[in-house]
């Protein structure tokens, strides 16, 4: 299953709560003399607090050559300021009882603590420091690059579905640089430099291009001021957007078929759609999500229920949208054909069920139980202060704002049958479509890696 809201939200951590969830009035936000935006959440559940900053800038934001820039730049932001040494940054949360991480996608990077409390300000400290003081250093870069190198390899190399992932997006976008791979192209991470990064470092992580998020058991005028304290004094250059660049109407199916060493097929098909935040009718994107849900909501979804357990033509197979992002985006089905089935007949049936929906719209008991399951999906992430700073910075970053998140379930409601079968009219048509293909090949199969990559930490969001 691939229905999620957005992928980035895996890494949410729930906690029990003791009263209700926060309401969006606990929700205070302030901007700095030097553009720095501080939005602060009260959670008052447990005596910890989330502190997430996210800097608007991803691979989406790279120019050919430099791909990889902003994944690479997230682990150098971990070896050492002019004031800490390699790794120092880590061990001095971890001795404050803490966790910490990053991540970066096509939209966003973004660096997160949970701490105690009470311990608020040493992550403050911590990140003041590396907004804008930073070293670079020539041979900590040699060897995280490396670090980088492995990474890919273990995560898209040796991996037939990542690859395949990796060059269905190259073919379903011509131009967006959401074709580009979040961790760079490997081409581009051989020639890649120490000041490559000095000059992204310098252009993009500035006050103003910034977000700091704090949801947990705080006074949101007391991180006020100590957000101006350690923040405050921090000068920086306004940040221009970046040009705007769109993908071209698709005109015409388009099909790749990649083939390398692998256990079973896999078949990956794809629309373009908008999404919440650029050039959508206000309802399409969250007909967009229920549509989703009908087709893969768990097993009593029609993918599940016609697919594997009435025609058994698949073995495994999914929908997923990602509503929130910057730029539009793709609707996408996925699966492996049963035993005795091939990806032609998977790649069938799945169109037949888009057929299906075209012609006749969802059943209004259908149509409830999905939006039922939607709004609990929702309801239950909201539970986690890691998830509730984790929307409210990803909606400040891709530019719709984190009151969009406070309207996201009244906004599932109001979608009705026809709107969801309009969407697979306007959006779920044959010259939108890409479809990829993974070919298994005789030989050996990638070699089992370490899961844990030596010295990297770091995830890469979508």
């Amino acid at each position: 299953m691939i229905r999620i809201l957005g992928a980035l939200l895996l890494a949410a951590v729930s906690l029990r709560p003791a009263v209700a969830t926060p309401d969006p009035a606990d929700t205070h936000e302030q901007t700095l003399g030097n553009g720095l935006k501080v939005i602060v959440r009260e959670d008052h559940r447990a005596p910890v607090v989330v502190t997430q900053v996210w800097y608007k800038v991803g691979s989406s934001y790279e120019p050919g050559g430099l791909t990889g820039a902003s994944h690479v730049l997230e682990h150098m932001m971990f070896k050492g300021t002019e004031r800490l040494a390699p790794n120092e940054f880590s061990r001095i949360i971890a001795e404050n009882g803490g966790e910490e991480n990053a991540f970066t996608g096509t939209d966003y990077t973004a660096y997160f603590q949970t701490l105690a409390a009470d311990r608020l300000e040493v992550s403050f400290r911590l990140e003041a420091d590396r907004m804008r003081n930073l070293r670079l250093d020539g041979a900590e870069f040699a060897k995280e690059i490396e670090v980088v190198k492995e990474e890919r390899r273990l995560r898209t190399d040796d991996n037939p579905k990542a690859l395949l992932y990796e060059q269905f997006n190259a073919v379903a976008y011509l131009a967006h640089p959401y074709r580009n791979p979040v961790i760079g192209w490997e081409d581009d991470l051989d020639t890649l430099t120490v000041d490559d990064l000095k000059t992204w470092y310098a252009r993009w992580y500035q006050p103003a291009n910034a977000t700091v998020v704090v949801v947990g058991d705080v006074e949101p005028q007391k991180v006020f001021a100590l957000a101006r304290r350690h923040f405050g004094g921090l000068s920086g250059d306004p940040v221009p957007p970046p040009k705007r660049q769109m993908e071209p109407p698709q005109r015409g199916q388009r099909r790749l078929e990649l083939k390398a060493p692998a256990e079973v097929p896999y078949l990956l098909m794809g629309y373009h759609v908008p999404s919440a935040t650029a050039d959508a009718e206000a309802w399409e994107p969250y007909a967009l999500e229920v549509l989703a849900g009908v087709l893969d909501g768990g097993n009593s979804a029609r993918l599940a229920r016609e697919l594997q357990r009435g025609q058994e033509v698949a073995a495994s197979v999914g929908a997923g949208y990602r509503a929130f992002q910057r730029a539009p985006g793709l609707f996408l089905l996925e699966g492996t054909p049963a035993r005795g089935h091939t990806v032609e007949e998977l790649e069938k049936a799945l169109l037949e069920q888009i057929g299906t929906l075209a012609r006749e719209p969802v059943s209004a008991e259908e149509l409830e139980r999905v939006k039922a399951q939607v709004v609990a999906a929702d309801v239950f992430q909201r539970d986690s202060v890691f998830y509730q700073a984790m929307r409210i910075g990803l909606l400040e970053t891709i530019g719709g704002g984190w009151r969009v998140g406070e309207d996201y379930v009244r906004r599932i409601r109001a979608v009705t049958a026809e709107q969801v079968q309009q969407v697979v009219l306007r959006y779920l048509g044959e010259d939108k479509l890409t479809v990829g293909v993974l070919r298994p090949q005789p030989g050996a199969l990638p070699p089992r890696r370490p899961a844990v990559i030596p010295g990297g930490r770091h995830d890469i969001g979508g």
